[in-house]
């Protein structure tokens, strides 16, 4: 039997979200999946801030980052990150409501690229994040089995 591209991408996604640890301990929220794409939330609380009393940009990344896997992983093909920059837009403040969008650019042969915008409750652009990824051999399920 046959799976839509969007169910193997929901399905590959819950897997690699079932033992994800740091998204969990973070309190991110996966809002959309999609073959290539992800939308994930953040708030960023007290234990995220840095001595200036604005989100740490460590943290901006593991979100950014983690749109990126979830994007490059809807495939049901391992990915892992081979490249990775941030540009840090905007601060950010305790209470705010991150999303990062990531966006499939390119994809071909064993490699990808994906843009993730950062942007807080209004639609602003807080991080811009550009991921490169490399397939690995692994799948997160097996499709044989659906």
């Amino acid at each position: 039997m046959s799976i839509t591209p969007q169910e193997r991408a929901e399905r590959s996604v819950a897997a690699m979200r079932a033992s994800d640890r740091v998204s969990k301990a973070l309190g991110m929220r996966i809002a959309e999946i999609a073959p290539g794409r992800a939308v994930v939330s953040m708030q960023v609380v007290d234990s995220m801030l840095n001595g200036h009393n604005i989100c740490h940009g460590g943290y901006i990344f593991i979100l950014a980052d983690s749109a990126f896997a979830f994007a490059c992983n809807s495939y049901n093909q391992g990915a892992l990150a081979q490249h990775c920059t941030i540009s840090y837009l905007r601060q950010v403040r305790r209470g705010d409501i991150l999303t990062a969008t990531a966006t499939e650019v390119s994809r071909g042969g064993r490699n990808g690229i994906y843009d993730i915008v950062v942007t807080n409750p209004s639609g602003e652009a807080m991080a811009q994040f550009r991921g490169h990824s490399r397939t690995i051999k692994q799948t997160h399920f097996d499709e044989d089995e659906t």
